[in-house]
């Protein structure tokens, strides 16, 4: 069975469980996830987890990620991009300048923004996803959450369509794990008090991965004919690069294989997290447990 972490690119028309679907079928194995869904009209970075992968999907979500994309002032829809029903149009009459825009997109960057998430998304309220409240037509209160936005930026000039009274804005942002981007675009018309909407998406990075270290659904194909993974399935370490790696002693494995505690002064360490490795192969990340100065077992890998 195969383990580890595949950057794939999903393509706009799927959903994200789509892609593990087929993948299920192209890979003949069950034991796959993935971290960060993309919604169907998004595409971008996806990172796939097979088999003891799947054990590293928080830790992938948690480093991040970064959408280039762009925002259109003068109409909103009903699911805040261009899939929803128009429900809003307003003219605009007079399009923003550089400073108004640059000024808006800053006042987003913030550690703990908080976010009301969009009546068509899989948020549950009262053990239901909103989407569903929203095709059955039922009002229901959505919890306000805190996400993480690093930066908002423009990546080039802003389009004012005289015609149709409208003006698109083009952006990259990065941001932390539960952000919802087509409500960044909704909120930024509302400081202007314009109906806005996210018509355009890309994520560029996700779990450390670039966009253009990503691999097509095809490609994985191939490489499952010619059995040949090399340079498509990337170790679970890719998710755990941040915590410091030790490398244990035979006497140690003895006892992390059985997930057994170390102690803090036993191995003269003291992070938060450690990533145990036992002759070049990952086996376990532990965390510290001050209270007591040892380690004890947050994942289990490979420990046969």
């Amino acid at each position: 069975m195969l383990n580890g972490i595949i950057p794939l690119f999903k393509e706009r028309g799927m959903t994200s469980f789509d892609c593990v679907r087929k993948l299920r079928g192209i890979l003949k194995m069950k034991k796959i996830g993935h971290s960060g869904t993309l919604d169907p009209n998004v595409d971008g970075v996806l990172p796939i987890c097979l088999g003891n992968g799947t054990k590293v999907v928080d830790y992938l979500m948690n480093s991040g990620k970064i959408y280039r994309g762009s925002i259109t002032l003068g109409f909103s829809t009903t699911t805040e991009d261009l899939d929803g029903e128009i429900v809003e149009q307003q003219a605009l009459l007079k399009p923003l300048n550089d400073d108004q825009i640059n000024m808006a997109l800053n006042e987003f960057v913030q550690p703990e923004l908080i976010q009301i998430p969009p009546i068509y998304s899989a948020v549950k309220v009262k053990g239901k996803r909103l989407y569903e409240y929203a095709r059955e037509g039922l009002e229901v209160e959505r919890p306000e959450r805190k996400v993480r936005i690093d930066y908002f930026k423009q990546t080039k000039p802003s389009i004012y369509d005289a015609d149709k009274q409208q003006q698109t804005i083009y952006f990259e942002v990065g941001c932390g794990k539960g952000t919802y981007v087509r409500t960044l675009a909704v909120d930024f018309g509302k400081k202007f008090g314009i109906p806005a909407v996210m018509s355009d998406l890309t994520r560029i990075k996700s779990g450390n991965f670039d966009i253009d270290k990503t691999v097509t659904l095809k490609e994985i194909e191939s490489a499952s004919e010619n059995n040949d993974f090399s340079n498509i399935v990337y170790s679970i370490d890719h998710a755990l690069i941040n915590f410091k790696h030790i490398d244990l002693t035979s006497k140690q494995w003895k006892i992390v294989k059985n997930g057994g505690f170390l102690s803090s002064s036993v191995i003269n360490q003291n992070d938060d997290y450690l990533v145990l490795t036992y002759e070049n192969d990952i086996k376990a990340l532990y965390y510290f447990d001050s209270t007591k100065n040892i380690y004890k077992p947050e994942k289990m890998f490979n420990v046969n």
